[in-house]
């Protein structure tokens, strides 16, 4: 049942998700964590961090991840089947209907104004992201994580003033991290 659970989970993740990568999160984050309860919020967020540092999409990632851990290999094979299915069929059929029509004005309309909607489910998900890193117990200025806001500050700093790659931002990130919150776990 469990398989089953899965494949439509993902299923729904491939078929509802408009705009793939970040626009994914929302559906994803609503299965999971909302749906199934099969990731905490917290969890959800390392989820993202895992998805980001492997090649491939946030999506078949998380579906990997997800389905392994909740049913080992053939859990992550029928996550990442589910994820895939819909698309591949949509893709399919939208790239033979693009050929067709790509020419009508109407076309080229509902295809522009399909842009602020993805935006505003990226932003959404990122809101979430941060939140939950910045604030892990509750939002407030008190449950604030000052350590995981200064590795966001100085990350969006160094990418956008020194243009440092964004594989060294996590490597930083993830060793200073590592080291600050192992000499706090001591204290």
């Amino acid at each position: 049942m469990v398989i089953l659970k899965l494949f439509l989970a993902f299923l729904q993740v491939g078929l509802f998700t408009i705009g793939g990568g970040y626009a994914a999160l929302p559906v994803i984050q609503n299965q999971v964590v909302e749906t199934y309860g099969w990731l905490t919020a917290a969890e959800f967020t390392d989820l993202i961090t895992i998805s980001q540092m492997t090649p491939g999409p946030i999506g078949i990632n998380a579906a990997t991840f997800v389905g392994t851990r909740i049913a080992g290999l053939p859990g992550a094979i029928v996550a990442t089947f589910g994820c895939i299915l819909a698309p591949c069929l949509i893709v399919l059929t939208l790239s033979m209907l693009y050929k067709k029509y790509s020419s009508i004005s109407y076309v080229r309309g509902v295809l522009s104004s399909l842009h602020p909607a993805v935006v505003g489910l990226i932003a959404s998900a990122c809101l979430s992201i941060v939140l939950q890193a910045l604030f892990p117990v509750v939002v407030s200025l008190s449950g604030l994580d000052i350590a995981a806001a200064v590795l966001v500050a100085a990350g969006i700093f160094a990418l956008k003033r020194f243009k440092v790659s964004q594989i060294t931002v996590i490597l930083a990130a993830g060793a200073l991290g590592g080291l600050f919150y192992s000499l706090v776990e001591r204290f």
